[in-house]
């Protein structure tokens, strides 16, 4: 009986963290729709898949969701400012510079 209870707890712990992973995802999806838009109008010309990746991979969760949410409600100058400053973090920097590489052939 033991390890029928234990084995019902872990997969409910699986099950709550598939839709969190679920539900992360969606949030990153979402984010990256609204980021993606933002370098796409700053940097007209530029391929802007993988300066938006290295954007999301360097924002906090919280930065993420406000992404998320600007995608339903729009993006304002204030969305814009922080897709900008999360740019110019090293991480996202370096990772924005090791991608240009990578696309010119080096």
């Amino acid at each position: 009986m033991i390890r029928g209870l234990v084995l019902a707890g872990a997969l409910a712990l699986t099950g709550c963290a598939a839709t969190n992973d679920a539900a992360d995802n969606l949030a990153r999806d979402r984010a990256k729709t609204v980021v993606n838009r933002v370098v796409s109008e700053r940097l007209p010309g530029v391929n802007a898949a993988p300066v938006t990746d290295c954007i999301i991979d360097a924002a906090s969760a919280k930065e993420i969701l406000n992404f998320a949410a600007a995608s339903v409600a729009g993006i304002t100058q204030s969305t814009i400012e922080e897709v900008l400053v999360i740019a110019q973090r090293p991480e996202a920097v370096k990772c924005i510079a090791q991608n240009s590489i990578t696309m010119l052939g080096g």
